[in-house]
C-alpha cells in the first residue's frame, strides 16, 4: 500500500476536516448526487499540483475554497488539502518513511505548498512526483467525462496521454528542462556574441594603437641607444674642450695681467718724464683710445657669440618643425576652415558633389603648409640675424676705427724709432707691450669664441639631458660605461640629427607614453578573450544539450512503441472481456496535412487550377490511431460505435494502459456510470484484477463496484451545505450493496 490518508479542511463542500485512511487495495466513495463525493478526486487532483482551476470546475483560486451555505454555515479562508504516502520503498526520492504533500489555497488566490510540513515550490512538488509517476492529471485520475477523452482526442494528444500512462513523463519533463536550458543557452550566446561584436570595432582600434605603441617604443629603445653613445661622446668633447680652454687660456691671461701693469708704469713713467713731449702724450691718448676700443670689441664680439648661439637654437626648432610639417598625417588644419566645409557640404544634394569638395578640401591642406609655428620661428630668427648684421656692422667700425689708430700708433713708432734719443726707451718699451698685447688678445680673443661657443654647447646638452629623460627614462642617463672609440666631430653632429628624426616621429606618434592605451587594449583584450571562453563553453554546453534532448527523444520513441506493443496485449484482452470476442489495437501513425506548393499564386486557385497541382501533403506530427472490429457487427471505428459501447472501450483501453505501467494508485469517478449490470459484473472482475497492480480508489453508484470495495465511504450534505463523512466496514458494505 503506497496511500495511507488524505485530509481535506475548507476545500469546496468540506468546510470541516475530514480523512479519508486507505486501509484496502480498493476504497469506495458513495454518496447521492450533489454530496460532493466527486470533490474528493478532485482534492486529489488539487493537493497533486494542479494549475487548471477550471479542470477542477472552478474559474478563480478562491472558488476552491468553501464559501458557506445554508442558515449556519460560514465561509473559511482557506482551503487546505494533505496526502500522506507510504514511502517504506522509496516510491519518492526522499529519505523518508512516510511522505506528507499539502497544498493551502488563500482567497488572494495565493497557493502554499509543503512536503513533511516544509514550505516548498511547486516545481519540488511537480519533480517528486514525476519519480513516482504520479500526476495532478493523468490516467491514474480519470473521471466520467474523462474516460471518453482518449477515444475524442486527436492522435498528437493520445500519444501524449499514452506516454504520461507509460511513464514516459520524467523523460518529457526532462526533455522541456532540457530544451529551456538550451532556450537559455542559445540566448546567452546570442548575447555573448552581440557583446563581442560590440568591442570588436573598439578591439581593432586598440591595437592599432598598439601597434603604434610598439613602433614607438622600438624607436625609444632604438633612440636610447643613440642617446647613450651621444651623451658619452658630449660628455668627454666638452670636457676636453673645457680644459684645453683653460689650459690655454690660463697662463696667456696672466701674462696679459703682467703687462697691464707694465704699460701702467710705463705710462707713468711718461706721464713724470721731464723729457716728455707732444710724441708722448699723444702716445698715451693713442695707447688709451686702442684699449677702449679693444674693451668696446671684445663685447661686442661677446654678443655677437651669444646671438649667433641663439640662431643656432632657433635654426635647430625650426628644422624640426620643418620635419614634422612634411608628414602628412601632422598636418593641422584650422577650425574655422572645417567648419566652412561643413557649411558647404550641407548646401549640395549630391553625394559626388560633396565627395568631390572633400577631397578638394584635403587636396588644398595636403599642399598648404602649416606655417602657424614656424612663422614665428622665422620672425624670430631674422630679428637675431638682423641683430647679428647690427654687431657684424658695429664690429667693422670697430675694426676701421682700430686700424686707423693703430695706424696712427705705428706712424709714431717709426719716427719714434728714428730718434736715439735715450729719452725714448720708455716710448720703445710702451710699443712693445701693447704689440705683446696684441697677440695676447688676438689669442684670447680666439679662446673666448671658443668657451662662448662651448658654452652654448653645455646649455644644449643638459637640455638634450633633461628631453631625453622626459621620452626615453632615466634610462638614458646610464651612459658612464659606454665603450667610444676615435670618431670624427662630424659622426656625432649625424648622431644628433638622426636623435632629432626620430624624436620628431615620436612626437608625431601622439600615443604619449603608451601606458593607457597598452592597459586598456589589455582590459579589453582579456574581456574577448572571456567572452570568447564563455562562448565555447556554451557552444559545449548547447551541444550537449542537443545531445541529451536527442537520447531523451530516441528513448521515448523506443520505450513509447514497446509499451504500445504491451498496450495492445492488455487492450485486446479487455476488449474481447468486454465486448466477449472483437479487435482493438493502437497504431502509431503520422498525421498527413496539405500546404501549397512554393510556386504557387492566388491567380492558380482563382482560375480553378486543380488542387492536387496547388496542394501538396507533407508528413505531420506521431500520434496514436485507436482501431476497433466488434464482433457480430460490423463496425468499425470509433465513430460508428454507440454511447454504451464507447464506454466499455474506453475502459478496456484504459486499464490496458493502467497494467502495462501500473501507478501507484488509480482513482475512478464514475466511469462505471453508463454500464449495465452484466457489464458492471465484467467491470468489477477487471477492478479485482487490476487492484493487484495498484491501489483503488473508487467513486461510484454501482453496486457491482462497491461490492468490491474493502473500505466504503459515504458522503452526504446537511442543511449547511457541508458535506461529511461516513466510513462502512467491508461487512456493512456488502450488507449496503445488497
Amino acid at each position: 500500500m503506497y496511500l495511507k490518508s488524505l485530509e481535506i479542511s475548507g476545500f469546496k463542500s468540506f468546510a470541516k476536516k475530514a480523512a479519508l485512511n486507505f486501509t484496502s487495495p480498493i476504497s469506495s466513495i458513495v454518496g447521492p448526487n450533489g454530496s460532493g463525493k466527486s470533490n474528493v478526486a478532485e482534492a486529489f487532483r488539487f493537493v497533486l499540483g494542479e494549475q487548471s482551476i477550471k479542470s477542477m470546475r472552478g474559474k478563480r483560486g478562491e472558488d476552491l475554497i468553501f464559501n458557506g451555505g445554508g442558515n449556519d454555515g460560514s465561509r473559511v479562508n482557506r482551503a487546505s488539502v494533505k496526502v500522506v504516502f507510504d514511502n517504506s520503498k522509496r516510491m519518492l526520492n526522499v529519505d523518508f518513511e512516510e511522505v506528507s504533500l499539502e497544498r493551502v489555497v488563500h482567497r488572494d488566490n495565493s497557493n502554499e505548498y509543503f512536503v513533511n510540513g516544509s514550505p516548498v515550490r511547486l516545481k519540488d512538488i511537480v519533480e517528486l512526483l514525476a519519480h513516482a509517476h504520479i500526476g495532478a492529471s493523468g490516467h491514474h485520475i480519470i473521471s466520467q467525462g474523462e474516460a471518453d477523452r482518449i477515444l475524442n482526442a486527436n492522435i498528437r494528444e493520445r500519444r501524449e496521454m499514452i506516454e504520461d500512462a507509460l511513464g514516459l513523463k520524467i523523460y518529457q519533463y526532462k526533455k522541456t528542462e532540457s530544451q529551456r536550458k538550451l532556450e537559455k543557452t542559445e540566448e546567452n550566446m546570442k548575447s555573448v556574441e552581440s557583446l563581442r561584436r560590440e568591442i570588436a570595432p573598439h578591439l581593432k582600434f586598440l591595437k592599432k594603437q598598439v601597434e603604434k605603441v610598439e613602433k614607438v617604443q622600438q624607436l625609444r629603445e632604438e633612440l636610447r641607444g643613440l642617446y647613450k653613445e651621444y651623451f658619452k661622446r658630449e660628455e668627454v668633447y666638452l670636457k676636453s674642450e673645457r680644459t684645453n680652454t683653460d689650459h690655454e687660456k690660463s697662463p696667456l691671461s696672466k701674462e696679459l695681467a703682467e703687462l697691464e701693469k707694465e704699460i701702467n708704469e710705463a705710462r707713468r713713467i711718461l706721464e713724470q718724464s721731464k723729457n716728455r713731449d707732444a710724441k708722448s702724450d699723444e702716445l698715451i691718448a693713442i695707447e688709451s683710445a686702442l684699449h677702449k676700443i679693444r674693451l668696446e670689441k671684445d663685447a661686442i664680439m661677446r654678443d655677437l657669440g651669444k646671438i649667433e648661439g641663439e640662431i643656432a637654437a632657433s635654426q635647430r626648432s625650426l628644422f624640426k618643425e620643418k620635419e614634422k610639417q612634411n608628414r602628412e598625417e601632422s598636418k593641422t588644419i584650422y577650425l574655422k576652415d572645417v567648419e566652412e566645409v561643413v557649411k558647404k557640404a550641407s548646401l549640395l544634394e549630391s553625394i559626388t558633389e560633396i565627395k568631390n569638395l572633400l577631397l578638394g578640401f584635403i587636396s588644398l591642406h595636403k599642399r598648404k603648409e602649416d606655417s602657424i609655428n614656424t612663422e614665428e620661428t622665422e620672425r624670430e630668427l631674422a630679428s637675431l640675424r638682423a641683430k647679428k648684421i647690427g654687431l657684424e656692422t658695429s664690429l667693422k667700425e670697430i675694426d676701421e676705427h682700430e686700424r686707423e689708430k693703430t695706424l696712427d700708433y705705428n706712424n709714431l713708432r717709426q719716427k719714434i724709432e728714428k730718434e736715439k734719443d735715450s729719452n725714448r726707451d720708455a716710448e720703445k718699451n710702451v710699443f712693445k707691450i701693447i704689440a705683446r698685447q696684441n697677440e695676447l688678445r688676438g689669442v684670447l680673443n680666439g679662446i673666448k669664441s671658443r668657451e662662448e661657443k662651448l658654452i652654448i654647447e653645455e646649455e644644449a646638452f643638459k637640455r638634450e639631458l633633461q628631453e631625453a629623460y622626459v621620452l626615453v627614462g632615466r634610462e638614458c642617463m646610464d651612459y658612464k660605461d659606454v665603450a667610444i672609440s676615435d670618431e670624427p666631430r662630424s659622426a656625432q653632429h649625424d648622431r644628433f640629427r638622426s636623435i632629432e628624426k626620430i624624436k620628431i616621429r615620436i612626437e608625431d606618434s601622439g600615443t604619449g607614453s603608451g601606458m593607457d592605451i597598452m592597459k586598456e587594449h589589455n582590459e579589453v583584450e582579456e574581456r574577448d578573450a572571456f567572452l570568447t571562453r564563455e562562448l565555447t563553453d556554451l557552444e559545449v554546453s548547447r551541444k550537449s544539450m542537443y545531445d541529451l534532448i536527442a537520447d531523451l527523444d530516441l528513448r521515448i520513441d523506443v520505450e513509447f512503441k514497446n509499451g504500445i506493443l504491451k498496450i495492445n496485449a492488455q487492450f485486446q484482452e479487455f476488449f474481447s472481456l468486454m465486448f466477449g470476442g472483437g479487435n482493438a489495437s493502437l497504431n502509431v501513425i503520422r498525421e498527413k496535412r496539405r500546404k501549397k506548393k512554393l510556386d504557387t499564386d492566388i491567380s492558380s486557385v482563382l482560375e480553378g487550377q486543380d488542387e492536387e497541382e496547388i496542394f501538396e501533403e507533407e508528413e505531420g506530427e506521431e500520434g496514436i490511431e485507436i482501431n476497433v472490429n466488434l464482433p457480430r457487427k460490423k463496425v468499425k471505428g470509433l465513430m460508428m460505435l454507440s454511447g454504451g459501447e464507447r464506454a466499455l472501450t474506453s475502459i478496456a483501453l484504459l486499464f490496458a494502459v493502467s497494467q502495462v505501467n501500473p501507478p501507484p494508485f488509480i482513482i475512478l469517478d464514475e466511469t462505471d456510470a453508463a454500464l449495465d449490470e452484466a457489464n458492471s459484473r465484467k467491470y468489477g472482475d477487471m477492478i479485482a484484477n487490476l487492484s493487484k497492480y495498484s491501489q483503488l480508489i473508487l467513486i461510484t453508484h454501482n453496486r457491482e463496484t462497491m461490492s468490491r470495495a474493502g473500505v466504503l465511504y459515504g458522503v452526504t450534505m446537511g442543511s449547511d451545505g457541508a458535506s461529511k463523512l461516513l466510513s462502512i466496514q467491508f461487512e456493512e458494505a456488502v450488507k449496503v450493496a445488497k
